[in-house]
């Protein structure tokens, strides 16, 4: 393969005021590179790149490619002067920044894994994220690890016995080796990906650069990447969606990004906004639902949006990494119509870690499209239904679609037995294609619990299909089971939700086992009143709803508010919630009074 020549470490490229320009200036290449340092070697040769802004969407920082693989080459030299061979990992904490990007790439170059480690979140505290550290040092075995300097002595303490603990400045001021760096390999592992799941038992999923290349240019078809296109980023490095979809794949694409730091969006949401219409040409950013739920509630009715933001130019609002609520999506169109944005820019996809990222991206334009299921259905009933009577109504469930699965890619669903199932059947979630990962980095029994010898994957995710287009109802291990029938939590949550004074995040649902060997559903639900006997009202009422949708009597605890744990992707645990409230970690707000 050939591309164009220029030496980025020579060019006469003047020193870029302000953000990177929309335009590269060079002929466009998509994701069509051998491996992720030979596309970093070409978007250098071109005048776009990262810009870092703070809180208020304020330029900090221009990063173009040309200066980033500069760094990147010098923090390869200094990994071969500290002797770490290529094939070795090296821990990085994923702040959104040129350090982070510098280091990343930097280890790329040098064949040695990057391993990108969350950062810390409001949940949990200072012990429970030195602990999920370690646990993924501990499964990575980094022969270093390399952090901001705010969080050096934590990340220390975490890789206490198991590597040296550096900051970016420390590392920065060894010597560099002039010996030689090894010839990037396609075929390689690039990086570990540490799912945001389980600290317990975390899964390094391990892709090589040829993988990563074959989603990168699955998503470019799909989304029809065009000449200034320019992307916003909010989402954090250690996630895949904001690894490869707002990180890698722009560069592999020679697109300039403008970012703001996940705990900058979290304090102010709506700069995310602000940035898009601030800067000229914007045209792509994702989110999790969350994001846009969030920026829909901040905004006031009586805001004057048109006056203070211009989305108009947004043509791709990506939505995915976690359930796609149509309910959010019309509340943000509600908010933001106005102001220009596009109810058909909503884009739907659905991914994984264990695919790179991308598996189905929904067409251009197509907007949020809904099928709506029969909630006996989606409880396992078979046959036909029956009749429904005026006090039991159907109810149904608004299921989005996520779109068709990327070039190259197939998706099936599967029974318990393996069989394929036609269309509208829901089923296991089976995905082949290119960017699948090699397996869990040094966990054969995971791997091979997911990953058959035929090259298929089992996604643990629950769906179904209507032609190509693939509609997901929920993950396999969340499912509650009782007396046959199946319960989705989300149906729940989502039911509480509607009561007033809860929104998303403020309730888990999960299956427990009583003392009589019975099962019966639980609700964790995160209450601010403080008056008891609004509290006893709060439970009827919870109660009452989730018998209306289960015919089943639950146990309704209320909790302390930001009680609930989280993914490090901001996503609610319910696994984790379980074991908290069945191991006496989480207590209800009666028991502590």
């Amino acid at each position: 393969m050939q591309f164009p020549t220029m030496d980025p470490m020579t060019s006469d490229l003047a020193t870029i005021p302000g953000p990177t320009p929309l335009a590269s200036g060079i002929p466009p290449i998509r994701g069509d590179f051998p491996t992720l340092c030979h596309a970093l070697d070409y978007a250098a040769t071109g005048r776009t790149g990262f810009n870092f802004h703070d809180a208020r969407a304020n330029l900090v920082r221009a990063y173009p490619y040309r200066e980033m693989r500069e760094d990147a080459l010098a923090v390869a030299r200094r990994l071969r002067g500290l002797g770490i061979a290529p094939g070795a990992r090296v821990a990085l904490l994923a702040e959104t920044g040129p350090d982070f990007a510098a280091h990343f790439f930097g280890a790329l170059y040098a064949g040695v894994l990057p391993v990108p480690l969350p950062l810390p979140t409001s949940f949990g505290g200072r012990a429970s994220f030195i602990d999920q550290l370690r646990q993924q040092m501990a499964s990575a075995e980094p022969a270093l690890a390399v952090s901001p300097e705010g969080l050096l002595e934590m990340v220390a303490e975490a890789a206490a016995g198991l590597c040296p603990a550096l900051s970016w400045r420390q590392f920065e001021a060894l010597a560099q080796s002039d010996a030689p760096l090894p010839a990037p390999d396609p075929d390689a592992v690039a990086y570990l990906q540490y799912s945001s799941g389980s600290t317990r038992f975390p899964h390094g999923v391990a892709v090589t650069h040829r993988a990563v290349l074959a989603n990168l240019r699955g998503q470019d078809s799909a989304i029809r990447v065009r000449e200034g296109d320019r992307c916003v980023s909010w989402l954090p490095w250690y996630h895949d969606m904001g690894l490869v979809g707002c990180m890698l794949a722009p560069m592999a694409g020679q697109l300039s990004v403008d970012y703001i730091s996940t705990e900058d969006f979290a304090r102010r949401p709506l700069s995310w906004l602000t940035l898009i219409s601030r800067n000229p040409g914007t045209t792509i950013s994702y989110s999790p639902s969350f994001g846009y739920d969030i920026c829909a509630r901040r905004i006031s009715t009586q805001s004057d949006v048109k006056a203070k933001f211009d989305l108009s130019r947004w043509r791709l609002a990506g939505n995915g990494a976690d359930m796609i609520r149509p309910d959010i999506c019309q509340a943000f169109v509600d908010a933001f119509a106005d102001a220009g944005f596009d109810a058909k820019a909503f884009t739907p996809s659905y991914g994984l870690a264990e695919a790179t990222l991308a598996v189905t991206i929904a067409p251009e334009g197509q907007g949020i499209v809904c099928d709506l299921v029969d909630e006996r259905r989606l409880s396992g009933a078979t046959g036909e239904p029956a009749a429904s009577s005026p006090d039991r109504p159907v109810r149904y469930r608004a299921i989005v679609d996520c779109g068709v699965p990327i070039a190259g890619h197939r998706v099936e669903i599967r029974d318990d037995e393996g069989r394929r199932l036609p269309d509208r059947e829901i089923g296991k979630v089976f995905v082949s294609g290119p960017s699948l990962m090699v397996g869990y980095f040094r966990n054969e029994e995971a791997t091979r619990a997911c990953l058959g010898a035929d090259g298929w994957l089992d996604t643990g995710d629950m769906g179904y299909m209507i032609g190509d287009h693939l509609f997901i109802v929920g993950r396999a291990k969340d499912m509650i089971i009782l007396n046959g029938r199946n319960h989705w939590p989300q149906d729940i949550e989502w039911a509480i939700e509607q009561l007033e004074g809860f929104k998303p995040g403020d309730i888990a649902a999960f299956a427990i086992t009583l003392p009589s060997g019975e099962e019966a559903p639980a609700v964790l639900v995160q209450c601010r009143a403080s008056d008891p006997a609004e509290r006893t009202r709060l439970k009827e009422v919870i109660r009452a709803k989730v018998r209306q949708l289960t015919g089943m009597r639950c146990i309704v605890e209320l909790v302390p508010p930001k009680t609930l744990p989280r993914t490090t992707s901001g996503k609610l645990s319910r696994s984790k919630a379980r074991a908290l409230y069945l191991a006496g970690e989480i207590v209800p707000l009666d028991r502590a009074a």
